[in-house]
């Protein structure tokens, strides 16, 4: 057997899986954006362009995809801000017990996504843990109801959830640092934050930007945290293709539709590429 011809072989297996699970049901609803339905709302095999004309004349879709977006850039970003501060203590404050600290930040991976996005119905509803705490401190006299099943409560859920995917590779990336690096600053007579703005946060860009790219992704693709906990106005683009699929039973304007966010995180991940390799080049000159 050749060698090229062993090497290749064990790439097998990942290939059939990415054709059959990625490539073929991405092929599918690529086909089917351009059927047409017929007054049953049955797909109807052709090639139009009637349902993208549906999309970008609707203003609803069009807003929908740009408030998702800018929920997403919401979540990203407050994962970041909560993700830094953690992942610098576990890096280079703690000396002992790094492996269970680290361990931690992912134990909420071992329960369900709904539990723990059911979890937040108890903490935030009517009678839940926090109108109760509020009560009993008596900095409110009734319940408060924008806690529940708001934007508010949706936001709340998705950094939950979201700020392990962030905060694992950015205490990742601050492992990588060479303290000598950090040691020479302070040598210098730089203080604290002075190393973290010219140091560390530089040499950490490539592990953030790569964790608030899950963040951002995982947040726009999200649905049950707007259909569990948000309330009328909180719509997210997902839960547009649900219902398209679902309930209007117009597939090939939903496939459509994520068709279109599809290119969009596409053009996202590749934008976060080229600045997560500038910035990892710029970190093997230095």
């Amino acid at each position: 057997m050749k060698a090229w011809f062993r090497k290749y072989i064990l790439l097998l297996p990942l290939v059939i899986w990415l054709l059959v699970f990625l490539v073929l049901p991405y092929g599918y609803i690529l086909v089917q954006s351009f059927f047409s339905t017929d007054s049953f709302g049955k797909p109807v095999p052709g090639f139009t362009f009637d349902s993208y004309k549906q999309v970008f004349s609707n203003s609803l879709y069009i807003a929908t995809v740009f408030r998702t977006l800018g929920y997403a850039v919401i979540v990203a970003s407050i994962c970041v801000l909560l993700s830094l501060p953690l992942a610098y203590f576990i890096a280079f404050k703690v000396r002992r017990n790094k492996t269970l600290l680290y361990s931690l930040i992912a134990l909420p991976f071992w329960v369900s996504y709904i539990v723990r996005a059911y979890a937040w119905k108890i903490i935030l509803g009517k009678e839940g843990l926090l109108n109760g705490f509020l009560q009993w401190a008596h900095i409110t006299d009734k319940p408060v109801d924008y806690f529940l099943y708001s934007t508010f409560s949706t936001l709340v859920c998705l950094v939950y959830i979201l700020t392990p995917f962030v905060a694992i590779p950015v205490y990742a990336a601050f492992e990588q640092i060479p303290r000598s690096l950090m040691e020479a600053s302070k040598d210098l007579g730089a203080g604290s934050f002075t190393t973290f703005r010219r140091i560390i946060f530089p040499l950490a860009l490539p592990g953030i930007i790569s964790g608030a790219t899950f963040a951002l992704v995982l947040a726009m693709g999200d649905f049950l945290a707007p259909l569990l906990l948000g309330g009328p106005k909180t719509l997210f683009i997902s839960n547009v293709i649900q219902n398209l699929f679902g309930t209007s039973n117009d597939r090939p304007l939903g496939s459509a539709v994520g068709i279109i966010i599809l290119i969009l995180i596409t053009g996202i991940l590749q934008l976060t590429s080229r600045y997560e390799k500038k910035f990892s080049s710029l970190k093997a000159d230095n």
